[in-house]
């Protein structure tokens, strides 16, 4: 390397970067969620979603989600689009050539001093121009898009953590609208029976038509609710279908609601660790270092500018002597700065700033949101399979309570409004027991969701269970 070059690079290498350097601001996690009996490093979000949900037909309805959801292809382009924008930053480390050639023909006017012949001549150069990073805007971009894209990897993954868990509420719901269809049909069922108890009874002079009609009344009425159910589940169905990124149609069923596996405790993990894998954590994160390196670049610019530039080329009236004695070359530095424009660049320095702070603020409060989504979450879950435990025994009494007054009203211990009274009792009920079973793998969905479940989620042909 030249001496004259050596100060010049000890100025490009030793040059500095404006603004701050980022550090996470304090979250102050607690030491346990609420909800949650003691600290543990264990959590449900460990597990790939695959053991999470255990029913077959599940796993490959995800698997088909994360591949072809509308949201989630979306997600994927948007991941590329900031792939090519950090590129393009990039790009400003590097010289910039601007390659350029004419070529003339001409004749001049028979009045001019110098002849009127035809002419010709050719001019092939090429500029360079290289900026040097001496205040680190240069660096700070960057910074700020490598940060923008990182975040929007983060976004990618929260898509697609945010369509596995609205697949899996979806399959749940719509296998409780098919217990519950079920349950119309055997209470429509159970009041038809009970219907042509009393007609015969009634026939027989040993019942009222009082009986009869009120018989029928019941059956009517919980018949009314299968139609319901049915339009409900095929409403259901195209709404899985967006989900997968196909055609309103039909859905592969898998296990009864009632068979789907549920832990009787879910481990939530260590609060600190949501930061590192929660992935709209993360991207909130990726917004901050992108503002903060704003700062920086809004600090350079109040700055001078220098920036190296260079010409080689040439210029004759035959290309074949563009060389030699054609030949031009120049090289030398430029140095730009703002003029009267103090007042204007601190303006932007401040509004990077202010920029900067408003998105420490949302990154701090999608922390605190996220602490207290997993904690109502943990409680939900218990509270929810309290209440399922209290509705399985009421259900399984009132299943004994109408067995007792259909035996009861057939040795004419009774008469007819204990036999229906059970059995009214007993629809609803089932109904809430389904609910309740409903509610539960809802919350356990959610608290999946809510701890960053699937966190590692990249590639979807990565993601198929059975490969």
């Amino acid at each position: 390397m030249s001496r004259r070059l050596l100060p010049l690079a000890a100025l490009v290498l030793t040059g500095c970067a404006l603004g701050p350097n980022y550090r996470r601001p304090e979250a102050q996690p607690p030491a346990a969620f609420r909800g949650q009996a003691q600290a543990e490093a264990a959590s449900l979000a460990d597990q790939p979603w695959w053991d999470v949900f255990g029913d077959p037909a599940l796993k490959v309805l995800v698997a088909e989600a994360l591949k072809s959801n509308f949201d989630a292809r979306a997600a994927t382009w948007r991941v590329e689009e900031y792939r090519a924008r950090l590129g393009i930053e990039r790009a400003g480390w590097l010289p910039a050539i601007v390659p350029g050639a004419t070529w003339a023909r001409g004749r001049q006017s028979t009045y001019s001093t110098s002849g009127h012949d035809l002419g010709q001549g050719y001019d092939v150069r090429a500029g360079v121009s290289w900026e040097l990073d001496l205040w680190g805007r240069v660096r700070r971009l960057n910074e700020a898009a490598l940060a923008t894209y990182l975040g929007a990897q983060d976004a990618r993954r929260g898509v697609y953590l945010a369509t596995l868990a609205q697949t899996a509420a979806a399959y749940f719901e719509l296998r409780e609208l098919d217990h519950r269809l079920e349950i119309a049909k055997a209470t429509t069922a159970a009041f038809g029976e009970t219907y042509d108890l009393f007609s015969r009874r009634l026939a027989g002079g040993a019942a009222s038509a009082l009986e009869a009609a009120r018989a029928r009344a019941a059956k009517a009425s919980a018949a009314a609710t299968i139609p319901v159910l049915e339009r409900q589940i095929q409403a259901q169905e195209n709404l899985l279908c967006l989900l997968l990124g196909r055609g309103p149609g039909p859905i592969a069923r898998g296990r009864d609601l009632a068979r789907q596996p549920l832990p009787p405790a879910i481990p939530a993990g260590l609060p600190s660790a949501l930061l590192e894998r929660r992935p709209d954590l993360r991207e909130a994160e990726a917004r901050l270092v992108a503002a903060n390196a704003a700062v920086g670049v809004a600090k350079a610019s109040q700055f001078p500018t220098l920036s190296l530039t260079g010409l080689l080329g040439g210029a004759a009236p035959e290309l074949s002597r563009i060389t030699g004695p054609g030949t031009e070359w120049s090289v030398g530095a430029s140095l730009t700065g703002p003029v009267l424009q103090g007042l204007r660049l601190q303006r932007q320095k401040d509004a990077a700033v202010a920029q900067w702070q408003q998105a420490r603020v949302r990154w701090q409060a999608a922390v605190s949101g996220a602490f207290g989504e997993v904690s109502s979450a943990l409680v939900a879950y218990q509270k929810e399979a309290e209440a399922e435990k209290e509705l399985a025994g009421a259900v399984d009494a009132l299943k004994e309570a109408v067995a007792l007054a259909n035996l009861r009203y057939t040795a004419g211990l009774s008469n007819y409004l204990e036999v229906l009274d059970a059995q009214q009792q007993l629809f609803p009920a089932e109904n809430a027991l389904s609910q309740a079973r409903l509610a539960r793998l809802l919350t356990m969905v959610q608290l999946y969701k809510a701890l960053g479940g699937g966190w590692n989620l990249a590639d979807p042909g990565a993601m198929d269970p059975g490969a």
